[in-house]
């Protein structure tokens, strides 16, 4: 692991969470209106929709929309255990990013840490027929940490020029 993490990693993580999850059926990622239901038959869906990026002087902060989702019955019959079964997903993949031990290796030197963090509070909105299909579940704002150096001392750029014109 790299002490210092890129969209990549923090992508792939997430998405890697969703793909170990033993009740997740189907994990994906973009934008929500790019799900393709008509041939996403598996179900729940576990959908990863990055928002923005924040950009400080020591950290960058990925903010994801996170969807937990799965289908109700035409009747409706189901809604209240379709809910129940997804915010206990959604609740499992938070506790992943705090505390999960698959984020982290016991063999890795100083430095290597994974340095992924998360805030301690987090607020799960239900939704009921969003989607064409009658999909019910939950969506969480997660917002992942990562430390970052802001440094332009790296940058790929030809530092003989002035760009002050």
């Amino acid at each position: 692991m790299i002490r210092y993490k890129t969209y990549s990693n923090v992508l792939n993580t997430l998405t890697c969470i969703g793909e170990l999850h033993k009740q997740i059926q189907a994990t994906s990622t973009g934008d929500i209106w790019d799900i393709d239901l008509e041939k996403n038959t598996k179900f729940p869906l576990y959908h990863i929709n990055p928002t923005n990026v924040e950009v400080s002087l020591s950290q960058q902060t990925f903010n994801f929309q996170i969807f937990v989702m799965d289908i109700v019955e035409p009747d409706n019959s189901n809604e209240q255990e379709v809910l129940s079964e997804t915010l206990q997903i959604t609740t499992d993949i938070i506790a992943l990013l705090k505390h999960g031990e698959l984020l982290h290796t016991a063999s890795l030197t100083h430095g290597e840490e994974a340095r992924y963090y998360v805030e301690d509070d987090f607020t799960c909105e239900p939704f009921t027929e969003r989607f064409d299909n009658t999909l019910t579940g939950w969506v969480v704002d997660v917002p992942v940490i990562i430390e970052s150096v802001l440094d332009s001392c790296d940058i790929p750029i030809n530092q003989s020029v002035t760009c002050v014109k």
